[in-house]
């Protein structure tokens, strides 16, 4: 019985490095209107890996963050995700990524 507790363990501590669960500090979201003075640096988008009325809003944060992680990684530090109209299924993430 301590080995499955013991795999779950080292898989969510292993999970606790991946952006995808804690985010990217180094690169922060704004609106359009609060980039035009920005250098476009690359549109990205993400599709998330889970649906559904339990982890929806788990698979957007995830992919959000994967969204900004590639950002910092093509020298951005500002992001502007496309708006969602409130309440539908989010099954692309996209975003336009900024030099500021």
């Amino acid at each position: 019985m301590k080995s499955p507790i013991l795999i779950a363990t080292v898989l969510a501590l292993a999970g606790c490095d991946d952006p995808g669960f804690r985010g990217v500090p180094e690169v922060r979201t704004a609106t359009a209107a609060e980039v035009g003075s920005c250098r476009l640096i690359s549109h990205i988008s993400m599709t998330p890996a889970v649906y559904g009325p339990v982890l929806a809003e788990q698979g957007v944060r995830y992919a959000r963050n994967k969204v900004m992680e590639s950002a910092r990684a093509d020298g951005a530090n500002t992001v502007v995700f496309e708006q969602v109209e409130p309440g539908a299924d989010v099954y692309v993430v996209r975003a336009q990524a900024y030099s500021c």
